[in-house]
């Protein structure tokens, strides 16, 4: 069967792409910005990628369009396959339909962690032998692309709640009918397609509704917002999780910036954590995995002892390099809470040492003002703070400096906010790049530069 995929280099529909090939089809797709990493991958697997929309591409028809939620009316292929009644679907649905019949899904949800607690619970299943499939939307470190079909019945699966296509409007996750779900955490995101915190809840609700009774929903105890969905209805065992003595399943800090940690189950030591990782979210997350690698067999010492081997997710708190004692992080922030997080952790971690925060708010629900204020309060363990202000920004980020604790710059070039940087820099200085985006490729011109210096 040949399939063409629409918006074929997101990180969701890349990996599928892959699913695609690896079940013997012949795979084609096309982005409007064919580029690397996905890219790269892609056409490794010998998968053909085009430029652009032209409807030519549709020409001789293939079987099965795939139909990206990056997809909109207007767009000329997808007028195309309207028009000509080409056979089309979305990626969750194709998913639901062809690769997850008869297995055993865990699922990963929540606002945040969802990438790297995936690949912490794909790589724990790994170590114990367990060869599971996987599908996530990053390039885990570990493994060699960031999906394969595997050959158990265990099925690892980054449960987004974004909706599924312009003609599906469901949460994409409803499509993966899990056995075992996480639901790492719930914040109010996504402020183009819902209204409010409730309408995702609605959506969580709808998730938890289709774990089977024997199924597992994991999840952090006294967490409101998790609270209200589970108190809608929920018909699987309930496993609760927390910090020092809070939850079923608990972590103790051995180390404040969270790299060493120990696991209790119901007060009895079952596991030590000692890892590359910091920051009380990922102890959360390696604990998140080790709960559910529990709930398909991996006992909890096992699991231990892989997360302690466990060396991260690309782009999250990627350290990229160090020049003279200056080191550059790349870390994937969306959320004013992901960036508040993951900056606590690096200050537990480097203590008094200088931390230089480059934050450029590019989802669509910073971009459309939402969360100034927690916005400007999560940069603040920084000792300075370069806010980017992109093209097509509905309100200025001078207001996030006006209010702001520490020094904190707005600026609207990437090679300004390089200068800056470089003429800051000293040794023992950390310098965090924030975006959910490419950021103009300032990663490597600051390498570049600080190595020129």
């Amino acid at each position: 069967m040949h399939i063409h995929i629409l918006g074929i280099c997101g990180t969701f529909m890349g990996s599928l792409a892959i699913l695609a090939r690896e079940a013997g089809h012949r795979v084609t797709g096309s982005d409007q910005h064919v580029y690397p990493p996905m890219s790269t991958q892609l056409e490794s697997e010998g998968i053909e990628l085009i430029e652009g929309y032209d409807p030519e591409q549709l020409q001789p028809a293939p079987d099965l369009v795939i139909v990206g939620n990056a997809m909109s009316r207007g767009n000329p292929c997808v007028e195309y396959v309207l028009e000509k009644r080409l056979a089309y679907t979305s990626g969750p649905q194709w998913l639901h339909d062809h690769i997850l019949p008869g297995r055993w899904v865990l699922a990963v949800a929540g606002t945040h962690g969802k990438t790297t607690t995936a690949t912490m619970l794909a790589w724990v299943l790994e170590q114990a032998g367990l060869s599971p499939g996987f599908l996530i939307g990053g390039i885990p470190n570990g493994f060699e692309r960031s999906a394969r079909t595997g050959s158990t019945p265990f099925f690892v699966i980054e449960a987004d709640e974004y909706d599924t296509a312009f003609f599906d409007k469901r949460s994409k996750f409803v499509h993966y009918q899990p056995r075992t779900l996480v639901l790492n955490n719930l914040e109010y995101d996504h402020a183009d397609i819902f209204p409010d915190l409730a309408a995702i809840q609605r959506q969580f609700h709808h998730l938890n509704r289709l774990v089977p009774a024997s199924g597992q929903v994991i999840f952090p105890a006294q967490t409101p917002s998790l609270d209200e969905v589970m108190a809608m209805g929920c018909w699987s065992e309930q496993v609760q999780t927390g910090l020092n003595g809070v939850g079923e399943w608990s972590a103790h800090l051995l180390k404040a910036d969270g790299s060493a940690f120990e696991v209790y189950f119901r007060n009895r030591l079952v596991g030590k954590i000692d890892w590359q990782l910091t920051g009380l979210h990922n102890v959360m997350n390696g604990l998140h995995a080790l709960v559910a690698s529990r709930h398909v067999g991996v006992l909890p010492e096992q699991s231990a002892l892989a997360l302690s081997q466990f060396s991260g997710v690309k782009r999250r708190m990627e350290c990229l390099a160090e020049i003279n004692h200056v080191f550059v992080y790349d870390d994937f922030a969306h959320h004013p809470t992901a960036i508040e997080t993951t900056l606590q952790g690096l200050r537990a971690k480097v203590g008094k040492e200088s931390i230089i925060a480059v934050i450029e708010p590019r989802s669509n629900t910073m971009r459309l003002g939402m969360h100034q204020k927690r916005l400007m309060e999560s940069a603040q363990v920084a000792d300075q703070i370069y806010w980017y202000q992109p093209e097509g920004m509905h309100w200025s980020l001078d207001s996030l400096v006006e209010k702001s604790s520490k020094p904190a710059t707005v600026l609207t070039a990437v090679d300004k906010i390089v200068e800056r940087l470089v003429q800051q820099a000293t040794p023992h200085t950390h310098i965090v790049i924030m975006s959910n985006g490419g950021f103009g490729g300032i990663h490597q011109q600051l390498i570049q530069s600080l190595e020129a210096k």
